[in-house]
């Protein structure tokens, strides 16, 4: 099962990493947050989305 991991970056900014059950990184916000709230809500509504986005080429 893949999971969301919410970390502090090198600047002090939390950010969210998806990792695959193999530990592999598969995804990540690209944006730091400010509070690990914020974070947290950001891949949530990746989460949300996710499964109703369409794959273009």
């Amino acid at each position: 099962m893949a999971t969301f991991r919410i970390y502090t970056d090198i600047a002090g900014h939390y950010r969210w990493r998806l990792v695959a059950a193999n530990g592999e990184k598969i995804a990540s916000s690209g944006e730091a947050f400010s509070t690990r709230s914020g974070a947290k809500a950001a891949a949530r509504t990746v989460k949300a989305s996710a499964g109703t986005a369409a794959v273009e080429e």
